[in-house]
């Protein structure tokens, strides 16, 4: 045992068990075990009411458990996370600060700061990956170009070997002892007295910390992963895992999850069970999302605020605050749609069938912008996870090469034909409707008037009249679509005379066609950083990329187009490449947005008209046909 003294920093890494940080410090000297809560470093994505709950519920299990190895779990509340470091590390002499990764866009700004500033106090600072199979920067297409289809980065992960990695804690931890200003589970302010009452109900259905996690993934996979295949597009009822909260919260290990399921497809495999190996294959689909999910993020780290592709940059959104409070409420009228969101607000759960469901309703049929949604999926999920909710909503608004299409509208009385055929969610979620026959669940404003009077529905009344008719709905799609290209044509058409403006088209090689690969940002070396350290997205260097052209147009009409699936092509533009791509550290992301904590804020800088213009509506020149061919229509 040698004699330094290190401290671990807990983030969302609760868990002693396959935690590599803890288990590096606790083999080479005393530990000192800190979770350090800084409300201001939050900013506009300070956790929810349900998501603070679980936190709070997870950090006394994980206090429980350090306490059996000899240790204690330090709270601190602090106004800066770096301030309160340093207290520990002066408090102990410590000569090491370990920690694990985190790869949304604030924690990335945080984390490379600090590093920086301990090591230039000469602190020796270590980072492991305790979050996924994969680092970012390990996965990269032939070219070296970052993946932006989720189905060629997941066969690339698949096709790689894994190393095996175990990470044994020690029967006993050392503990180094110092004194800092600590602080009890209740002085971190997580829960006040207001929410004590409805965070009650939370313990009835969920039970955070990390062993039970242990549970929850033994449960899933002995007795409902078999059916998983069958099972898990039914909304209602445990027709998922349910894992998602304790992997947010790092309770969980992706790698365990992954390597329990694997474990269940070779047995499969073997003895020749085909609904079983489409179950492993579906599900570790999910497990992949979520590493691709932080993939993006780390690569494109402007998603939270921008679209990947440019096609919403112009797009004329409905910013109607009676719509976004009807939709939040449950009140549009539209029977699934309601069901859901008031179940998410009684829960803080939704099944994802019925994210997709709800989210699309608010995107599309009452074209509210995407980030209100994402941020109000932020503030009431109990899993919400920042990374994931970019990628979903990104997804949904056609923001993703791989994505819904934006004309895409799907009818919400169909979605519940299918997905609640016999009407038991809305029922569950929407009693007014309770006695409504099945074959009028879903359609209740075209039900007769004699069968809402027997299920003593009126609408307009005791539930609400539909907030649109679906078929204008569609008009008004696909209205905004074309106002959002005539736009962008008329915006590419004014700037391009402009210094940095480049215009590219689908006729450009091959090379350009792909978002060039993020490089990451190398120091030179200095011995107090570990070669475990995270690294840092920068865009490599313009002057080694070949200058985009414009082709003739002769020559673009007699090239072939190439075949793609759903038809996007990846481009893009130098000009806006150099700022969607720079660093991490030094990107936008240290701007700083206030918002309560209690109560939920819509989302500032949203532009609602391709008239108005600010520095979040504005993404990476990744351009799709349809727009290209609008601007060599209009040229």
């Amino acid at each position: 045992m040698g004699s330094n003294k290190t401290v671990v920093w807990f983030r969302r890494d609760l868990r002693i068990e396959d935690n590599p940080a803890l288990t590096a410090a606790a083999r080479n000297g005393s530990v000192f075990a800190v979770y350090i809560w800084c409300p201001k470093e939050e900013g506009q994505f300070y956790p929810g009411r349900v998501s603070r709950w679980w936190l709070k519920q997870s950090l006394v299990h994980l206090g429980h458990s350090l306490k059996s190895l000899g240790v204690e779990l330090v709270l601190m509340k602090s106004q800066s996370t770096l301030a309160a470091l340093l207290d520990c590390i002066n408090s102990i002499g410590a000569t090491r600060v370990v920690f694990n990764h985190l790869y949304d866009p604030v924690s990335l700004v945080r984390d490379h700061s600090i590093k920086e500033k301990l090591v230039e106090l000469g602190i020796s600072v270590e980072s492991y990956n305790g979050d996924l199979l994969y680092e970012p920067w390990e996965i990269y297409d032939e070219k070296g170009h970052t993946f932006t289809k989720f189905d060629a980065y997941w066969r690339k992960c698949l096709r790689m070997q894994m190393v095996p990695v175990s990470h044994l804690l020690p029967w006993r931890i050392t503990p180094a002892t110092g004194k800092v200003k600590k602080c009890s589970v209740e002085e971190l302010g997580l829960e006040n007295e207001t929410e004590k009452a409805s965070n009650s109900l939370l313990g009835r259905g969920w039970s955070p910390g990390w062993v039970n996690a242990d549970k929850v993934l033994s449960e899933f996979v002995e007795e409902h992963l078999i059916d998983y295949s069958k099972n898990r597009l039914r909304v209602g009822g445990n027709s998922t895992s349910l894992l998602s909260p304790y992997l947010h919260f790092g309770e969980l290990s992706v790698r365990k999850v992954f390597q329990c399921v694997r474990m269940k497809h070779i047995l499969w495999t073997k003895e020749e069970n085909s609904v079983g190996i489409e179950s492993v294959t579906l599900f570790l689909r999910s497990i992949g999302l979520r590493e691709y999910a932080r993939y993006l993020c780390f690569n494109f780290p402007f998603t939270h605020e921008r679209s990947l592709l440019s096609n919403l940059r112009h797009f004329p959104w409905n910013a109607s605050q009676d719509h976004f409070k009807a939709w939040r409420q449950g009140r549009t009228g539209y029977p699934l749609v309601d069901a859901g969101m008031r179940e998410l607000w009684a829960t803080g759960w939704l099944h994802n069938r019925i994210r997709v469901i709800v989210s699309s309703f608010a995107v599309k049929v009452l074209l509210l912008p995407w980030r209100w949604g994402m941020k109000y999926f932020w503030d009431t999920l109990l899993d919400a996870d920042l990374e994931s909710d970019i990628l979903g909503w990104q997804y949904i608004s056609g923001s993703l090469p791989d994505g819904h299409e934006l004309e895409r509208l799907d009818s919400p009385e169909v979605q519940g034909s299918k997905y609640d055929p016999e009407g038991e969610y809305v029922r569950q979620w929407l009693p007014e409707l309770a006695r409504m026959p099945t074959e009028w669940i879903h359609n209740p404003w075209n039900a007769p008037s004699n069968v809402l009077k027997a299920a003593g529905v009126e609408l307009g009344l005791n539930y609400p009249k539909p907030i649109i008719d679906i078929d204008l709905a569609k008009e008004r799609l696909t209205e905004a679509i074309f106002k959002m290209w005539e736009a962008e044509a008329a915006a590419r058409s004014s700037n391009s005379s402009e210094k940095l403006e480049v215009v590219v088209d689908n006729a450009d090689s091959a090379e350009n066609s792909s978002i060039s690969k993020v490089d990451i940002k190398q120091k030179a070396p200095c011995p107090t950083i570990s070669s475990n350290d995270q690294k840092v997205p920068t865009i490599q260097n313009c002057q080694n990329n070949p200058p985009f052209r414009k082709r003739p147009k002769s020559m673009e009409e007699e090239r072939p187009e190439p075949e793609k699936p759903n038809g996007y092509n990846n481009l893009v533009a130098t000009s806006r490449a150099v700022e969607d791509l720079c660093s991490t550290a030094e990107s936008s992301a240290a701007k700083k947005q206030t918002t309560s904590r209690f109560s939920f804020s819509v989302p500032q800088f949203c532009p609602i008209s391709e008239n108005q213009s600010s520095q979040e509506c504005q993404s990476s020149d990744v351009r799709q046909p349809w727009q290209l061919k609008m601007d060599m229509d209009r040229n």
